[in-house]
């Protein structure tokens, strides 16, 4: 998978799209009314909240560059066109470390969406790229810091 390329499915898509209007609509009328409100109470040079404010604008507006950035990169992936048989993007997988016997289960998902406190992980981590193609009941080592770790995959679920 190319790495400029952020893949998403069409769902996940039109969230981000959705944030993205919101933000540029909305949000940006919230913040300006935040910075005025902070204004009318006098100096600004000792405002410490209109400096706030301002700063809050300055992040308000690096998230909307950086999601527009994601969208520009964004293609869909129809997960039902992919195989059926193979860990691939959009995988949940429960797999088992065979030396202590933890059962772990993960989605496989772009670097853009991964969450670990969610069980979604990206294609391209360490464990995603061992798991990326392999089959149910197959074994797979995975190179983590602490070493090489040995998995089994116990379920694939491409749905």
């Amino acid at each position: 998978m190319d790495g400029n390329v952020i893949y998403l499915t069409r769902e996940r898509l039109l969230e981000l799209e959705k944030e993205l209007n919101y933000m540029k609509s909305q949000g940006r009328v919230d913040i300006a009314q935040k910075i005025a409100e902070a204004r009318s109470h006098g100096d600004l040079s000792e405002n410490a909240e209109y400096e706030a404010a301002k700063e809050a604008q300055g992040m308000y507006e690096l998230k909307i560059s950086k999601l527009e950035a994601t969208l520009a990169k964004a293609r869909i992936v129809d997960p039902s066109v992919l195989p059926k048989d193979a860990i691939r993007i959009f995988s949940k997988v429960k797999i088992k470390n065979l030396s202590n016997n933890a059962v772990v289960q993960y989605e496989l998902v772009s670097p853009e969406e991964a969450d670990f406190q969610q069980g979604k992980i990206s294609f391209s981590s360490p464990v995603g790229q061992a798991l990326m193609g392999k089959k149910l009941g197959m074994l797979v080592k995975v190179k983590a810091p602490a070493g090489i770790i040995d998995y089994e995959i116990l379920e694939i679920d491409n749905n």
